[in-house]
């Protein structure tokens, strides 16, 4: 019980900093998304089930605090945490390369999920624009931010086991 509360707290931590410190360093609105990150890490280190558990739980606070389709990222980091948890049975915990480039890969998936969801709901999208000025520099920032996530992540997660 006391892992879950601490893992609620980093959970809390990333949670706030996507929120209120992310908005000052944004490019064109367009930020890191530290929920995703998050997501990624943990279903690498712990695997599918808790993959799948931090994409509710990431998701349900990305939509509660957008306000725009209920659903939508819970069900997105979802479908990521689960793909990434059966994919890091294949790879070694202590390697950084492929949480880093998955997160590219995530990032990318989520917001084409996010589309998807907003043409069948019968919206306008200019793709070209989309992928040029939100979907690019959205890659950019997870990129350069995957890896210190993912360090924090790791190491959280080593203290953890060691108490």
């Amino acid at each position: 019980m006391k892992a879950f509360g601490l893992w609620a707290l980093l959970t809390a931590f990333f949670y706030v900093s996507q929120t209120s410190l992310l908005p000052f360093f944004a490019y064109n609105g367009v930020s890191t998304n530290f929920m995703l990150l998050l997501t990624v890490s943990t279903a690498f280190i712990l695997g599918a089930r808790k993959g799948v558990f931090m994409g509710f739980a990431a998701g349900l606070l990305q939509d509660l605090t957008t306000g725009s389709f209920f659903g939508c990222s819970i069900f997105s980091y979802m479908l990521i945490g689960f793909g990434c948890g059966k994919f890091s049975t294949h790879v070694f915990k202590e390697q950084f390369f492929m949480p880093v480039l998955t997160s590219i890969f995530a990032a990318a998936f989520h917001y084409s999920m996010m589309l998807g969801f907003m043409f069948l709901l019968g919206y306008h999208l200019d793709i070209k624009f989309n992928v040029e000025h939100v979907l690019l520099p959205m890659i950019i920032c997870q990129f350069v931010f995957a890896y210190p996530v993912h360090k924090i992540v790791f190491n959280f997660d080593k203290r953890i086991r060691r108490t």
